[in-house]
């Protein structure tokens, strides 16, 4: 069964980084979108970066340009997030997601999605 395992979360201080992974599992990450959504508590799921099938395409939503950077490693099957210069407002439960037709542009929709990992909590508090 195809899905996704993220890993990488934790609590760190304002303005520290992490990094988030999210292993795919079986299918290969040239077969679909990928991005990563965040939901806090008592707020509704956003999506935070998209990568292309090709990896050629990446998004951002506006909160997290320039901090945030998405990437991925073909060899190992494998996105990641990284996240620099943190805000206690970056706080949340981080899933990985895959959009399966490939051929849309990167989006935030997540009824696109149909593929979700089980999601990774990321808290940043001083």
């Amino acid at each position: 069964q195809s899905h996704f395992v993220e890993s990488g979360g934790g609590l760190v201080q304002p303005g520290e980084s992490l990094r988030l992974s999210c292993a795919a599992s079986g299918f290969t990450l040239d077969a679909v979108n990928v991005a990563w959504f965040r939901q806090a508590p008592g707020k509704e799921r956003e999506g935070v970066s998209c990568i292309r099938n090709t990896g050629r395409s990446t998004k951002y939503v506006d909160s997290v340009k320039g901090r945030f950077t998405i990437s991925r490693d073909i060899a190992k099957n494998t996105v990641y997030l990284q996240m620099a210069s943190l805000k206690p407002e970056d706080t949340g439960i981080y899933y990985c997601a895959g959009d399966t037709h490939w051929f849309r542009p990167c989006g935030f929709s997540a009824e696109d999605f149909n593929r979700w990992g089980q999601g990774t909590q990321v808290t940043v508090s001083s």
